[in-house]
């Protein structure tokens, strides 16, 4: 199956921070492929914009040099990447002086769409957002889009939404998470929504428990200051995962319009009940395997910031009262996998009795790596003599059930890329949504700083720390396998 590419309307998009790790890794690679799927119409646009001294000669041979590295053998098209690399221009700028801006904002064509991307630290938001308004560029139709993290607490992300709401209104800012732009991510809305069969069983009354699982292999080390500042708990739970969570637990919007998916995500966020200290873990990978521990990659002895962390949460809504919410996600763990896991309650009564193969029902998403979906249920086994029962899977894979492999699935950045352009804010998080997450992370984060945990220790290349096995053990579950 071949996907539809839609052309968007012709913009002008400018990058500022365009010579950084994220411009050069996502950015740029995600619009290459998306001029090479023909979605970019002839008249398209993009500045760069940052302190290094390039032009509008020397900056696309940079951008080719970094696209002949990272592109694979299969994507590189001569003509294509001549055609996007005649869209590229480059000012050099001070973000916080005037060097630069008047020649940016000649460049801006007033008849076509306007996009801002801030690929830069949220220490540098309002005063680019305060540049675009004194140089007349924060139209009432132009869009600026902006990373994590959206703030450090509650406070600073109301200062940040503040800074922003001063010079933009909030239907031109797109706060961008990258997971909301995976393909599964978004299948699973509609899975949930366009299938009649699940809906009936979403609920409290059939769901016995939910595991949401992002596992990565890496450590922290090249970016352990700034990994030290947040931890797993500012890092991906208040927003990824947070995410996810609302996206499994939400009620169905009237329609799949950007305020009414978030209005519901809201709702969830606001329902969920404070976490006891009882109910949560967290851990420091040690040294081992060859690697450093968290405590050298982090150039800190005495952190006391956590590298995993595993909780469980509880939405108070009539859907999902009493169903518990497994939550974990760590670095240095045994395999890169992100996973969402929702397990079915047993039957009320066996008529096979008690057997072995007969297991809950479970479905699996799986976000990353080869994205799918697959659903356990149980069967009988083949063969005379009796009814043995078995768990098989029924099993669907992007690459197997559409005929496509990863390559050909778009990156979650061009996705975004392409709705900001749209003007399609339906996947990008509202500031009073950012600001209810923090509203129900921050009581965690301080009840623990008060108590001056110390992260438990555990083993790279394991599932975590021993506890986090027993937050499920204890409730007579167990956590899912963290595999390839």
């Amino acid at each position: 199956m071949v996907s539809r590419v839609i052309p968007v309307d012709t913009f002008d998009l400018v990058i500022f921070g365009a010579t950084g790790d994220l411009a050069t890794r996502k950015i740029l690679p995600a619009l290459y492929r998306r001029d090479l799927a023909g979605q970019l119409p002839e008249g398209a646009r993009i500045t760069g914009a940052a302190r290094t001294e390039f032009t509008d000669d020397t900056w696309p041979a940079e951008v080719r040099s970094v696209l002949d590295e990272t592109l694979p053998a299969d994507q590189r098209d001569t003509v294509a990447l001549d055609r996007f690399l005649g869209r590229l221009g480059y000012v050099p700028i001070d973000v916080r002086g005037e060097a630069g801006w008047p020649e940016l904002a000649a460049r801006m064509r007033a008849d076509v769409v306007q996009a801002y991307y801030f690929s830069v630290g949220p220490s540098l938001f309002g005063d680019l957002a305060q540049r675009l308004h004194v140089h007349g560029m924060n139209t009432a139709e132009c869009r600026i889009v902006v990373e994590k993290p959206f703030g450090h607490d509650l406070e600073t992300a109301r200062a940040l939404n503040a800074t922003l709401a001063a010079h933009f209104d909030e239907h031109q800012i797109y706060r961008i998470d990258h997971y909301l732009g995976k393909e599964t991510v978004q299948n699973l809305m509609a899975i949930r929504f366009g299938n009649m069969l699940f809906e009936p069983l979403w609920n409290a009354q059939y769901v016995d428990h939910i595991q949401i699982t992002v596992a990565e292999t890496v450590g922290v080390a090249g970016r352990g200051g700034y990994y030290d500042k947040s931890g797993a708990m500012r890092d991906m739970v208040q927003n990824h995962m947070m995410q996810l969570l609302c996206l499994i637990a939400m009620e169905p919007p009237y329609a799949f319009e950007p305020d009414a998916v978030r209005d519901e995500k809201l709702k969830v966020i606001r329902a969920l009940d404070p976490v006891q200290p009882a109910d949560i873990v967290r851990g420091q990978y040690a040294a081992g395997n060859g690697h450093a521990s968290y405590l050298d990659d982090a150039e800190n002895p005495a952190s006391r910031t956590e590298s995993f962390i595993a909780l469980k949460a509880h939405v108070s809504s009539w859907r999902w009262k009493g169903t518990p919410f497994y939550l974990r996600t760590g670095k240095r763990m045994r395999a890169r996998t992100s996973e969402i896991a929702i397990t079915f309650k047993d039957p009320p009564h066996s008529i096979f009795g008690a057997q072995e193969g007969q297991k809950s029902n479970v479905l699996a998403i799986r976000l990353q790596p080869n994205e799918g979906i697959k659903l356990k249920v149980t069967i009988k086994e083949p063969g005379p003599g009796g009814m043995r029962l078995v768990e098989v899977p029924l099993d669907m894979s992007f690459a197997e059930a559409l005929g496509t492999s990863d390559r050909d699935i778009a990156d979650a950045y061009e996705r975004l890329i392409m709705d900001v352009i749209r003007g399609n804010q339906t996947l990008f998080m509202r500031g009073d949504e950012v600001e209810a997450a923090w509203a129900w992370t921050d009581p965690i984060i301080a009840a623990w700083e008060s108590r001056e945990e110390v992260p438990q220790s555990y083993d790279p290349g394991s599932s975590g720390p021993e506890d986090a096995l027993m937050l499920m053990h204890r409730d007579g579950r167990r956590w899912r396998e963290v595999k390839p």
